[in-house]
């Protein structure tokens, strides 16, 4: 709420809003709409960085796949593995970026 200009809080007051509706209908959304993205931009480095699987106490996906690639019914299929890896995680980051232009967009309106 930093980032929203002293001037806000200004205008709010000379036109009579009081605490709650200058929050409510001037600042709050500003500030939504300057903290989504670096929100969503820390969400999917943490979804690449730690798998999303660990949070909830289940193998680590990569380290499922290597698990999988140890068994010798699956020797050749590495490389397939580790595409089919990493378009599960470039779908869900493509997800979630596109899920945050798209909150952006209607926060703009």
């Amino acid at each position: 709420m930093q980032a929203v200009p002293r001037g806000q809080f200004e205008a709010a007051d000379s036109i009579g809003l009081n605490y709650c509706q200058t929050m409510r209908l001037i600042i709050l959304p500003q500030a939504l709409k300057i903290v989504i993205p670096p929100t969503v931009s820390v969400l999917i480095s943490a979804f690449k960085d730690t798998s999303l699987v660990v949070i909830i106490a289940l193998f680590d996906i990569l380290k499922t796949t290597q698990s999988t690639l140890a068994n010798p019914q699956w020797n050749g299929f590495s490389s397939e593995a580790y595409i089919f890896l990493a378009a599960v995680y470039f779908i869900c980051c493509f997800f979630m970026s596109t899920w945050s232009r798209q909150l952006e967009k209607e926060l703009r309106t």
